[in-house]
């Protein structure tokens, strides 16, 4: 079947001494002695990377950044404290990427779980080469389908647009979201608000969850990977638009101009 950089990511990364892997803001984070020294990034926000953000030594992120910037960056959040970010579907040789990691596990052990392990333990490199969909699932086939419906339903309401939020296909009604697409849980979704009372209704439908983060304010979320009703779909998207839609913009929305 072959490796996958995934795979090959977390064998190497659990290869050494006391790590344990552990799934924070849906990412997996590794961390040896309750201490994080890698993160495994797909997609992050959008951007389109398969990396590792890595604890790196004193130096070493002006120094790769500078002279290699198409495969190393500056991780967001952990990128002030000196942290290296390498893209792992780039040029970077998998030894390379082996004693970067390897480096990260000594700067962030005790010295004595450190000490056992005075070479990056010799793991197998990946051996499927990654689609630009499987970073990014909204490339998709059936997602690119579904954006692309609703991007219609959306543009003939007034005063809307498309934005990015947190990598997720986001329409606005003014300044306020009213729809969103996501993969929270590796499954195409897409976000609506509903209010709290619909909500309890429409969660006797397994297909509806109440979402992390948005679900106290009256949003829902609808699984669509394997059923889509485009007539339920546009009902929902206008109820939301109308509950965030200015005055004016009601006023277009039920008397549009000719």
């Amino acid at each position: 079947m072959g490796k996958t950089i995934a795979e090959a990511t977390r064998e190497l990364c659990t290869a050494f001494p006391e790590v344990e892997e552990v799934e924070s803001h849906g990412m997996p984070h590794f961390k040896v002695q309750g201490k994080t020294f890698a993160n495994l990034a797909v997609n992050h926000h959008g951007d389109g990377r398969i990396a590792l953000w890595l604890h790196a030594p004193k130096g070493a992120q002006e120094m790769y950044t500078q002279t290699n910037a198409n495969c190393y960056f500056v991780p967001p959040y952990v990128g002030h404290k000196g942290w290296l970010g390498v893209e792992l579907n780039k040029n970077v040789k998998w030894g390379s990427i082996a004693q970067h990691v390897h480096e990260a596990f000594q700067m962030t052990a005790t010295s004595a779980v450190a000490s056992l392990v005075l070479a990056p333990p010799k793991t197998e490199a990946p051996t499927v080469k990654m689609k630009a969909e499987d970073i990014n699932p909204f490339l998709k086939q059936r997602a690119s389908k579904v954006l692309k419906k609703l991007a219609i339903l959306c543009s003939a309401l007034p005063e809307t647009s498309r934005v990015e939020q947190f990598g997720n296909p986001t329409w606005k009604a003014g300044k306020k979201s009213f729809i969103s697409a996501n993969y929270y849980s590796q499954r195409l979704a897409l976000q609506f608000w509903v209010g709290a009372e619909q909500q309890s209704i429409l969660t006797m439908d397994e297909r509806f969850t109440i979402p992390a983060y948005t679900g106290h304010n009256g949003w829902i979320n609808l699984d669509i990977e394997d059923h889509l009703n485009w007539a339920e779909i546009e009902s929902l998207l206008i109820d939301s638009y109308k509950h965030f839609a200015l005055k004016r913009m009601l006023k277009e929305y039920e008397n549009p101009s000719t």
